[in-house]
């Protein structure tokens, strides 16, 4: 090894010497000490399957062997990441419902709600939408667009008539008498306004109007 003077007090040092060892001046720079992300992961597949898929699916964390993100697929989702028909991530699509913080799908209801039928959230979308901001065909908000919006800024009257109507539904519903199972008797016409070709057609919408037969 050569001798270097060292550039703080200029006594001879070996080249390779990280600090002079007489007055203690630093010459080379410590490499920094890398630190591997800890890779922590639980998955779950239930071994009941309906159409190929789990029945339930739980996903949190990454592989410890690739370090990838779960996602939890089946027809129950749960986890971080998901798909399914009935979902609860934090993000996913739940192709029936979807609870979660960012979710698409028929019904859902999330932060960030992207609803075909219905979305459900601060921010949402879809043919019935509710939130904060929301854009639909008929829309209950703070601020939002659509064909019938109910807002602080506008009063639709066919929109007030839907969700009022779609309110009374939820509050007439009521529990089986004696924990038995009541028979329902889906007679869903959709209200006035929505589908009015189908309506017209006598075809039946869900989640319009919902009787219980007296027993």
């Amino acid at each position: 090894m050569a001798l270097i003077a060292c550039p703080e007090c200029g006594a001879e040092i070996s080249d390779g010497a990280r600090a002079c060892p007489h007055c203690g001046f630093p010459l080379k720079e410590e490499p920094p000490v890398a630190f591997s992300k800890p890779r922590w992961g639980f998955q779950y597949r239930s071994k009941a399957e309906i159409l190929g898929l789990p029945l339930l699916s739980v996903a949190v964390g990454r592989d410890p062997r690739t370090g990838k993100l779960l996602v939890a697929k089946g027809i129950i989702a749960v986890g971080q990441f998901g798909v399914g028909f009935i979902t609860f991530v934090q993000f996913g699509v739940g192709f029936l419902f979807g609870f979660g913080q960012f979710m698409a799908g028929f019904a859902v209801v999330a932060q960030f709600a992207l609803g075909a039928w219905l979305g459900l959230g601060q921010f949402s979308t879809g043919l019935t939408a509710v939130g904060q901001v929301a854009v639909g065909r008929y829309v209950l908000c703070q601020e939002g667009w659509g064909e019938h919006v109910w807002s602080a800024r506008q009063k639709d009257p066919q929109a007030e008539k839907y969700f009022r109507d779609l309110w009374n539904v939820l509050r007439n519903l009521k529990a089986p008498a004696h924990g038995a199972l009541a028979p329902l008797d889906l007679q869903c016409r959709a209200p006035e306004g929505i589908f009015p070709s189908r309506a017209k057609a006598g075809v039946p919408f869900i989640f319009l109007q919902l009787e219980t037969q007296k027993s």
